[in-house]
């Protein structure tokens, strides 16, 4: 990543976040990254589940994260379908319930919950891959 391009549109003291998907739905798993260093914060998967059901619990990983560990950051994610969902504190895929998706309703919930009970949360902004490169949490499965 070029910091020197990005210092003055990119907070550099936050997370960023993304999924991979192969198959839609398939194996998914998603991360997230300082942008600080690049390191991983966290990783979770692969479960059964969908690119932007990735995107969303990646979002709710982070803020409760950085809340859970006091800090004072924002969390930057390439997906507007994601960011809305967690701004509406809910989840609205399509994604059919059956044994194998199990797990992924479960997380589901349990983010939407987390939502609901913080509604005051740390600021989701949009990572502009157009303008800024890929996320620095990309999966580099293009």
């Amino acid at each position: 990543m070029d910091y020197e391009l990005l210092k003055d549109k990119v907070d550099f003291n936050s997370i960023a976040v993304d999924a991979g998907c192969s198959g839609n739905p398939g194996p998914m798993e998603y991360q997230g990254v300082y942008l600080g260093n690049e390191q991983r914060l966290f990783h979770y998967g692969p479960i059964q589940g969908t690119n932007n059901i990735g995107e969303f619990l990646a979002i709710v990983h982070a803020l409760a994260l950085i809340k859970q560990k006091g800090w004072n950051m924002k969390v930057y994610s390439d997906s507007y379908n994601a960011i809305l969902w967690v701004k509406n504190r809910k989840c609205k895929t399509k994604l059919e319930r059956t044994p194998e998706t199990a797990q992924a309703y479960e997380l589901i919930q349990r983010a939407e919950h987390w939502l609901h009970n913080n509604p005051q949360h740390a600021p989701v902004l949009k990572w502009e891959t157009s303008q800024w490169g890929e996320v620095p949490a990309d999966f580099g499965r293009k």
